[in-house]
């Protein structure tokens, strides 16, 4: 099982970039949960969504507190917290403004650590294609470039399931940029 955490604000559509990797995972005829973590907080307040898919049943119905992946959609979340229950060798994809130093010193974490960093250009990409801040589907983007998690062709499907004209083809070159411009360090 591949359990995914999301991390953002409150209105920047986490649980939106969640349900879409879910609906390819789906598509591949896996098993999947998506769901978030919020109360009555408003636009802008940090919460969290979380992804899980399998191959077999998911017997498990609580929040992800050992994630495989932290996603991390809002830079300025980023804090050695993002990391707290991160399986070793995991992976945090995280949008990111600065240097690679200024983000692992955010995090607290060193190059050649126990986790990878995947550094996407989520709010530049968002604002030259979507022209606004919408980080979420980027995000998508950053996380395919971990690898094993869903096929593109899946992700595309569902990404025209949840859009529609031209906000779908919009969010597929926004994927697309963003999985080709991501940094591994």
């Amino acid at each position: 099982m591949i359990e995914i955490r999301w991390h953002g604000r409150g209105g920047q559509g986490a649980w939106t970039a969640s349900n879409i990797v879910a609906m390819a995972a789906a598509l591949e005829g896996k098993h999947v949960q998506s769901f978030p973590a919020f109360g009555p907080e408003r636009s802008g307040a940090p919460m969290l969504s979380f992804t899980r898919i399998s191959d077999e049943p998911i017997e498990v119905h609580s929040m992800i507190y050992e994630p495989d992946v932290a996603v991390v959609l809002d830079y300025t979340l980023l804090s050695p917290s993002i990391v707290s229950g991160l399986k070793k060798g995991g992976t945090i994809v995280t949008n990111y403004a600065g240097t690679v130093d200024q983000v692992l010193g955010k995090l607290g974490v060193r190059r050649g650590g126990d986790y990878k960093v995947i550094l996407v250009p989520a709010s530049k990409l968002a604002l030259e294609i979507l022209r606004a801040n919408i980080t979420n589907t980027a995000m998508i983007g950053g996380l395919l470039r971990h690898g094993g998690i869903v096929k593109w062709e899946s992700v595309e499907k569902a990404v025209k399931a949840r859009f529609k004209g031209p906000v779908a083809e919009k969010n597929i070159s926004l994927i697309k940029r963003a999985y080709e411009e991501s940094l591994e360090v």
